[in-house]
């Protein structure tokens, strides 16, 4: 790849998370350390990004997704491939097809589980003959789950000579928006659902995304409403588990089972003590159920998306982005009784300002610091970047990995 004349290619500048990125690779790589251009459909909108923001010498690139010549040769230029163009079940298949046959690297920042396990199984030959390494879920969902289980586990393994074979992460604190890309990959997937028994066996399944062949069958935590004596705390079940935790079972897997054959992981949002905690959790498990209901009928998810949800293209503003926020603690034990815990924080608001930072470190990483032996495939966050990633984490993108005392 010495003849490429970018490192990455921002892919879908123009859309609502993709002018956050950009703002940030301009604020970042202006040194030149990292040699990048900006993609998407419409030229006009991509020079009003740029105008916008004021970049100066980063090339505009038009590259519809729908057209395999313009992203091959879109492809032939670059590294990487960094995505934001979603819902990716509808708009990403043949971006990733490219760059499983040209040998390009790509990271987005999907958590479309149905879309993902279609990908793998169509494209991760292609991706091992030709070298690309794909990454799925290097935003929210699902870095710093993905990350703060590989640095949990790193430190049991230091202390104890064994990783937990049980971990809780817990939300402590969310504070952020979401925008209409979010939303309508969400409705994109309640809808194929509804449609398709075999989908819905499917995210039912929390081993979904690990490969063939995994061996794994230990039952996983099914969270409800309940009170954790642990934490001491009320929790309901936190909205994105459901992707978090497919991609976590497939890094155990793909690190040769490094968290164990029995491992158990689940995820919670905590909502305080007391009968004002179980309120909340009741409010936020009642909420999401509702908003899940609503959208599988179609007179409902109508109403839905014209009047309620916020439409592809709108978000949070960005004085709420910057005081958003999230604190993410991670508690492990193992077989023989032995505790650890862990922080993971971040310092905008999670879907979207940290969401942008994490993504572009990522697609720094995949560029620049994984050493060219790793083979291709689809690989998670933590299986192919690990705590290289994490240390640019913490100096570029404003989060924070400490052990518990």
């Amino acid at each position: 790849m010495t003849d490429k004349n970018f490192d990455i290619i921002v892919y879908g500048a123009t859309s609502f998370v993709g002018q956050i990125i950009t703002r940030y690779m301009h604020e970042q790589f202006s040194d030149g350390s990292i040699k990048w251009a900006i993609a998407g459909r419409s030229l006009s909108k991509l020079r009003m990004v740029s105008d916008t923001i004021g970049l100066s010498g980063v090339e505009l690139i038009v590259a519809d997704a729908a057209d395999e010549n313009a992203l091959v040769q879109m492809c032939a230029r670059t590294t990487v491939v960094m995505s934001t163009v979603g819902p990716y079940a509808l708009y990403g298949d043949l971006l990733v097809q490219v760059c499983a046959t040209t040998g390009t690297h790509y990271c987005d920042l999907t958590g479309e589980p149905q879309w993902i396990r279609k990908m793998q199984s169509r494209h991760a030959a292609d991706a091992k003959a030709s070298g690309a390494r794909i990454v799925h879920c290097c935003g929210f969902d699902s870095i710093p789950s993905d990350l703060g289980v590989h640095f949990l586990q790193r430190f049991a393994l230091e202390r104890f000579g064994q990783s937990c074979d049980r971990i809780a992460m817990r939300v402590v604190s969310i504070k952020g928006g979401a925008s209409g890309g979010t939303i309508a990959s969400m409705v994109n997937m309640v809808k194929e659902a509804v449609s398709d028994a075999e989908l819905r066996q499917e995210l039912k399944d929390p081993y979904s995304l690990c490969p063939p062949g995994h061996g794994f069958s230990a039952p996983q935590p099914d969270v409800k409403i309940a009170y954790d004596n642990i934490y001491g705390s009320w929790i309901a079940p936190f909205v994105m588990a459901g992707i978090n935790t497919r991609v976590v079972h497939r890094s155990n897997a793909l690190s040769s089972n490094s968290y164990g054959d029995e491992f158990r992981y689940e995820e919670a949002v905590v909502t305080g003590e007391g009968a004002k905690g179980k309120r909340m959790a009741r409010a936020a498990t009642w909420g999401v159920n509702a908003l899940m209901v609503g959208l599988a009928v179609p007179p409902l998810r109508w109403l839905l998306e014209t009047v309620v949800l916020p439409k592809p293209g709108e978000g949070p503003t960005e004085k709420a982005q910057l005081e958003g926020g999230f604190d993410l603690v991670f508690l492990g034990s193992t077989a023989k009784g032995d505790t650890i815990g862990c922080r993971v924080t971040g310092d905008r608001d999670p879907g979207y300002g940290s969401t942008a930072k994490m993504l572009s470190q990522a697609a720094a990483c995949l560029a620049k610091d994984v050493p060219a032996e790793v083979a291709g495939g689809f690989w998670t966050p933590a299986t192919i970047m690990g705590d290289v990633l994490i240390e640019r984490l913490k100096a570029h993108a404003g989060l924070s990995f400490e052990l518990l005392p």
